[in-house]
């Protein structure tokens, strides 16, 4: 079976596994998204609907606005519950990974997943997926994680196990990934997907709220701190970035979360086409990196630092550097990709 990419998906072996699992365990990635949490909670309640057992498993904690979502209180998180997880491992038949393309996405128990004897699905739209899983869906032109699992539900025939709270998980991955429809949404089909779940009743003004209009004060200032103290911008290679040290972050009582979406604020500036935000953690930077048009960020972090993503949005680490010294080596690769970032 094939989707509007054209790309043969073995939808067969994936209704197959799904039917005679009984019991079934979701996991996402590190840091999970929107995207990784709606995905995750909307195949939960799918199954749910479908009378088996499922668990949904993520390695640490995930923002304040997400956690509204329909059986939030469901999730295991493994850097709480690891006697738990580990529990649920163990007597799993079958593994669904979902957002991410590589086992070491999952970071704190990538080693247990790929030694778990269960049967493993893979549903992603990040390029080179892992070569462990036992069916791969996986598509880089689709939106998100959520629209390609609703195409799989779709192709599997198991839309009758669609539901409100099903369709208000999935739409957020939606929202999220597209940042409200603003990128990564060009497909006609988007929409139409946005259409059919929206039809279970959603209120969008709602769910957007949620998501985009529930930060604390302190997150607000410290975005105003940011981008009126930290944020530099290099006219010569149309490139912008944000850093923001640990001390910074805890002057703005940070929280997990906080700075979602401060990497995309540069690329709002005229003459801006790359943008990059480094924040330091307790034994790692955290970075990412945004772009326009022909810019590949995705092989950019790939090459110098660890990380990867698609090729106008992309995450990763740096381990042994500090964050001045991220900062400078980040400054000092821009002339290699001089052409591609002075593009009009």
């Amino acid at each position: 079976m094939k989707l509007q990419s054209n790309i043969p998906f073995d939808f067969n072996k994936v209704k197959e596994l799904i039917l005679k699992s009984e019991n079934i365990c979701i996991v996402t990635h590190r840091n999970p998204d929107g995207d990784a949490i709606g995905s995750s909670l909307g195949l939960y309640h799918v199954l749910l609907n479908m009378n088996k057992k499922v668990k949904v498993i993520v390695p640490n904690e995930y923002p304040e606005y997400l956690q509204w979502l329909p059986s939030n209180e469901k999730v295991f998180n493994y850097s709480t519950q690891k006697d738990e997880v580990k529990k649920i491992f163990e007597s799993a038949n079958l593994l669904i990974s979902l957002d991410f393309n590589e086992l070491k996405r999952t970071e704190k128990f990538s080693e247990q997943l790929e030694n778990i004897s269960a049967k493993k699905i893979l549903i992603d739209h990040h390029p080179y997926p892992q070569d462990i899983f036992d069916v791969k869906i996986s598509d880089i032109s689709v939106s998100s994680t959520a629209e390609l699992l609703y195409e799989t539900i779709i192709q599997c025939g198991f839309e009758k196990y669609l539901s409100k709270n099903a369709a208000i998980c999935l739409f957020t991955g939606l929202l999220t990934d597209t940042i409200s429809f603003s990128v990564n949404c060009s497909n006609p089909r988007t929409f139409e997907i946005a259409s059919k779940l929206l039809a279970f009743g959603l209120n969008k003004e709602y769910i957007h709220k949620k998501v985009f209009d529930n930060y604390s004060e302190s997150r607000i200032k410290l975005l105003g701190y940011a981008l009126s103290k930290k944020m530099v911008i290099i006219p010569e290679y149309n490139t912008g970035y944000i850093w923001l040290t640990i001390d910074e972050q805890k002057q703005f009582d940070f929280k997990i979360g906080d700075s979602e979406g401060f990497v995309n604020y540069p690329l709002s500036i005229k003459g801006v086409n790359f943008s990059a935000l480094f924040m330091q953690r307790d034994d790692h930077i955290k970075i990412s990196f945004r772009s326009r048009g022909i810019i590949p960020v995705n092989e950019i972090i790939k090459t110098h630092f660890t990380g990867g993503g698609h090729k106008n949005a992309a995450g990763g680490e740096e381990y042994k550097l500090n964050i001045a010294e991220t900062v400078k080596k980040f400054v000092s690769i821009l002339p290699q990709y001089a052409d591609v970032l002075k593009q009009d």
